[in-house]
């Protein structure tokens, strides 16, 4: 089941990179603000569970459509341009096995707890 949801996510964000590139900037934005959604992990340096939530909201499909339809609609290029990386973000975490996060800790999100590197 777990590779059937991967393969769902990497199709959304494979639909991610196609509307970016109906965008007029170039191909090397889609790189270089990919990762930028993970600034709500910032929350996390007050506690988890605001950190669950931050972390939550900077990763939440429906908030990336809604910011992108907005810009579509309302013709405001910098928030379709901001749905799209919110949008591919999220896919690429959960591609990933990064889920949404439940407030007791980092580690346990909607996709299961994430595993332990070796290193640790």
């Amino acid at each position: 089941m777990k590779n059937i949801l991967k393969l769902e996510e990497l199709a959304m964000f494979a639909i991610s990179i196609y509307f970016f590139s109906l965008l007029p900037y170039a191909w090397w934005v889609f790189p270089a603000l990919l990762l930028t959604p993970d600034i709500g992990l910032v929350g996390y340096a007050w506690n988890a569970k605001v950190g669950a939530w931050v972390y939550n909201i900077f990763h939440h499909k429906g908030l990336a459509i809604f910011i992108g339809a907005f810009g579509f609609v309302e013709n405001v290029p910098l928030c379709l341009l901001a749905g799209i990386i919110l949008f591919a973000h999220a896919s690429f975490d959960r591609i990933l096995g990064y889920g949404l996060k439940y407030n007791d800790s980092f580690a346990h999100t909607h996709l299961g707890q994430l595993k332990k590197s070796n290193s640790q």
